[in-house]
């Protein structure tokens, strides 16, 4: 299928796992009913909001998630992108996982994050995810489907790297998804533009499911899950409330800006 609707779906995910699968499965069910043959969710969808607590049910999440996605895609027949959760690494760390599951609730991709998020902001802001992630291998993952076409997969972090939406792209990928919990403080100056310059410099679609709002205590996210079309033009913003950005996706559209714009083609440094 070369044209299709998707639905990247923002999230106000709180440290109550079962309370995020609820939300998670409603707003799966209504993009679906709106249309939606391929769905995401954001990054931490499971869990959001204490590290402690995240952390000593990552067993759980690891295990149940993968069932809900199944149970879900294969209710609605959808593809959809589990954005990220907790699973079980080596030394007490966990990786930040996420899958892409088919209509028929197999696992057709498996990425487990590669930057992580360890940066000191303004008024004492500070992360330090591998105090407790572990990285994923530095292998870019493309899932070929005959139906949405190519997924490249990342997560958050990995957005300010181009290098690998670049690999993702030479290995085909026609539709780069980033599902985030963007940080509020970097989100309002860097999440719209790093997302573009992904879709622009790629000729590529990018699928980016975001947090938002107040998770737990302290942790605040941006919002605006976006969809973005190989031009840069932003096809769909969920702004900052629970909901979804919907758009249609026109794979031709691709090989349309590519003839355009054959930057591509002109690579001289590899």
């Amino acid at each position: 299928m070369k044209f299709f609707r998707a639905a990247a779906i923002q999230m106000n995910s709180q440290p109550n796992f079962e309370h995020n699968l609820e939300q998670a499965y409603a707003l799966i069910k209504k993009a679906a009913g709106e249309g939606a043959l391929f769905v995401g969710l954001p990054e931490n969808f499971t869990f959001l909001g204490d590290l402690n607590v995240r952390l000593e049910q990552s067993e759980k999440i690891a295990e149940r998630t993968p069932e809900f996605l199944e149970q879900a895609a294969k209710e609605f027949e959808i593809y959809l992108l589990g954005g990220s959760f907790s699973a079980p690494a080596e030394n007490g760390k966990v990786y930040n996982r996420s899958l892409l599951i088919d209509p028929d609730g197999r696992t057709v991709a498996r990425y487990n994050k590669i930057h992580l998020f360890d940066v000191e902001l303004p008024e004492g802001e500070s992360y330090r995810e591998s105090d407790y992630v572990e990285s994923g291998r530095n292998q870019p993952v493309v899932s070929r489907t005959q139906e949405i076409g190519n997924i490249g997969l990342s997560i958050c972090y990995d957005l300010r790297f181009p290098e690998l939406y670049r690999s993702l792209t030479e290995r085909m990928a026609e539709i780069l998804c980033v599902p985030s919990a963007f940080t509020a403080t970097t989100g309002k100056d860097h999440w719209e533009p790093l997302l573009r310059a992904r879709a622009i410099e790629n000729t590529s679609y990018v699928f980016a499911p975001a947090q938002t709002g107040t998770h737990g205590k302290k942790r605040k996210t941006h919002g605006h899950s976006l969809i973005i079309d190989p031009w840069g033009d932003m096809l769909a913003d969920a702004g900052t409330g629970i909901g979804m950005a919907i758009a249609e996706i026109d794979l031709n559209r691709i090989k349309e800006v590519r003839k355009r714009i054959p930057s591509l083609d002109h690579r001289r440094i590899y």
